[in-house]
């Protein structure tokens, strides 16, 4: 009975240091998404939604699907960092 009780408790603790870990990277990669974002606008003031994903997928050093980017803008936009354009909303500009 000892030895299984171990060796069932060890395994628990690795599922849950992975899970653990996992949500590190993720919110680590949000992070670094956000940075990416905001660096990208800051330098060039006005961007249309293209070039912006465009540019950041060429920035990062890991795989990001277009669902995740589209939120990490849309949470930018409601902190002010960056507005859609009133004219062309497919567009955004950076706000200092």
């Amino acid at each position: 009975m000892g030895g299984g009780d171990i060796s069932h408790s060890f395994i628990w603790w690795i599922v849950e240091e992975q899970a653990s870990t996992t949500e590190r990277v993720y919110q680590d990669r949000q992070y670094q998404i956000d940075a990416a974002i905001v660096r990208i606008m800051k330098m060039r003031k006005t961007l249309s939604h293209n070039l912006l994903v465009s540019e950041v997928y060429n920035q990062l050093k890991f795989p990001v699907k277009p669902a995740d980017l589209k939120k990490r803008i849309e949470s930018l936009i409601d902190r002010d960092y960056m507005e859609r354009d009133k004219e062309n909303p497919n567009q955004y500009n950076y706000v200092a």
